[in-house]
């Protein structure tokens, strides 16, 4: 019944907003969405997306929604959340815990009482953002309207406007530490992938018995970057020459590997190895199909620039 009440209470006070806050769409934004051309909207879409409005709690049709894939901003197109933080949150509408890095902009309402999220690239209402209520181990909930999204299945490469790579190269705080500072970078996640355990932990890992490998998972704008590119720079920030180690880490999780997702990437990745033993480097570099990512835990995110250091066997080497 407090459940209930909550919802009620949430949808009441974005309906409020949405009454005070409309009043505030003038002739910029429509000569703002003109000019940047973004999608025309339906009556209903401007009313939640524009003049900051709220659907009706379970009506969206991303409330019930688990596919794979990423969410992007349905007026400009715009990656906004990926498929692996949304979670049932039971408040009647798409949660997630986590945003694309950059993505989301964090507004205080007028109010104070709650704080807004829009796109940030062109400023469409999402919805409003939660701390504390303890449904993940983030303890955050991007309350989020359906209307405002748009689901781009995951492999669908027509209308994605990014793309992803993963990358094994010893610890992957390091491995991460320098991919996520390219442009074209979209966001990085540590975790892991390759082995034969479901949902594995960082212990779990460690023990050596789940067969999986150290992980950065790399989401990418491939207009701003190729995955050539990222996978040059790749062989460059660790040794692929060490075979199940990098530095002192040592271990079958530590190794050299790069999971592709599709052709393309094999064949590149395929084409650089030869290039780096054309010029005397004996690679020992898996080259494998992307299986199962499994996002690692909180405090091995971002970890050097969570804690303001740099990679300790991890370092820039030109070899191309």
């Amino acid at each position: 019944m407090k459940k209930t009440v909550n919802i009620i209470i949430i949808f009441l006070l974005g309906l409020n907003m949405a009454c005070s806050q409309g009043n505030m769409h003038s002739k910029t934004d429509e000569v703002n969405m003109k000019e940047n051309k973004y999608r025309e909207l339906t009556p209903a879409e401007e009313r939640v997306i524009v003049h900051k409005g709220t659907e009706m709690p379970h009506t969206g049709k991303y409330d019930k929604f688990y596919e794979k894939g990423t969410y992007s901003c349905k007026r400009c197109g715009t990656p906004l959340y990926i498929s692996d933080s949304k979670f049932d949150s039971g408040c009647g509408w798409p949660s997630f815990d986590d945003e694309i890095k950059g993505a989301v902009k964090h507004v205080p309402d007028a109010d104070g009482r709650r704080t807004e999220i829009l796109c940030n690239h062109c400023g469409a209402h999402l919805g409003h953002v939660f701390t504390g209520e303890g449904f993940t181990e983030k303890n955050t909930r991007h309350c989020v309207n359906s209307i405002s999204l748009e689901f781009i299945p995951a492999g669908t490469k027509v209308e994605a406007k990014t793309d992803t790579a993963y990358f094994a190269g010893g610890c992957f705080w390091g491995v991460e530490y320098y991919l996520q500072q390219e442009a074209g970078v979209i966001s990085t996640d540590a975790g892991y992938m390759g082995g034969k355990v479901q949902n594995p932990s960082y212990r779990d890992v460690c023990n050596h018995t789940t067969g999986h490998a150290e992980v950065v998972r790399v989401v990418f704008d491939p207009q701003k970057i190729s995955f050539r590119k990222l996978a040059m720079l790749f062989f460059e920030i660790h040794d692929p020459t060490q075979l199940n180690r990098q530095g002192p880490d040592r271990g079958d999780q530590y190794r050299s590997e790069i999971f592709y997702t599709n052709e393309e990437q094999k064949n590149v990745t395929l084409e650089l190895i030869d290039i780096l033993k054309g010029k005397g480097y004996k690679v020992v570099t898996q080259v494998s199909p992307a299986t199962e990512f499994w996002k690692a835990e909180a405090y091995h995110q971002d970890y050097y620039k969570e804690n303001g250091h740099e990679p300790y066997c991890h370092a820039h080497t030109k070899r191309f």
